[in-house]
């Protein structure tokens, strides 16, 4: 867990691909967060054109100083997309193995909506979630612990929680 008085640097990665801008709706999230808990933070935001871009300039800005990222894109819906958007996250999976730092990934696929209004709701509500959830990583890791087997999803509702 990180200091509250300690200044860290978390890193965003975006897309011009995708079709709103995720990106914004993440720092939003992050910043307002840190604001309201007294953390420290500086993001650090990069576009790029698509999601097979996305783990090469993460793995810059974790190298250049970034505790964490989150990586925002959008796949298209054609089989192509579904295999390019596979080989992204193994390749953002490979950045964090290079560099022993958490990538949360936030992939919308352009399919996953019923219609534009829909699919923006699920862009919004995925990038603020999973924000929140790189802060609560970083500097409240009990918050992710109290919310263990929740049923918690990003995007969509969440799921019912089964008692074990």
């Amino acid at each position: 867990m990180i200091q509250k008085s300690q200044k860290t640097k978390i890193a965003v990665v975006d897309t011009m691909f995708a079709r709103g801008d995720m990106g914004k709706v993440a720092i939003e999230t992050i910043e307002k967060t840190a604001r309201d808990n007294e953390w420290q933070v500086k993001v650090v935001r990069r576009t790029v054109p698509g999601i097979k871009d996305i783990p090469v300039a993460m793995l810059n800005l974790l190298e250049q100083g970034c505790f964490a990222g989150i990586a925002l894109g959008m796949p298209g819906s054609a089989p192509i997309d579904k295999q390019c958007s596979h080989e992204a996250s193994m390749a953002i999976q490979q950045a964090q193995l290079m560099s022993k730092k958490t990538v949360l990934e936030v992939f919308v696929h352009e399919d996953e909506g019923k219609n534009d209004q829909d699919l923006a709701n699920v862009m919004r509500n995925r990038a603020q979630k999973h924000a929140q959830n790189l802060m609560w990583l970083l500097f409240a890791p009990e918050e992710l612990q109290k919310r263990a087997g929740s049923g918690e999803r990003q995007g969509r509702d969440n799921a019912k929680k089964l008692e074990l």
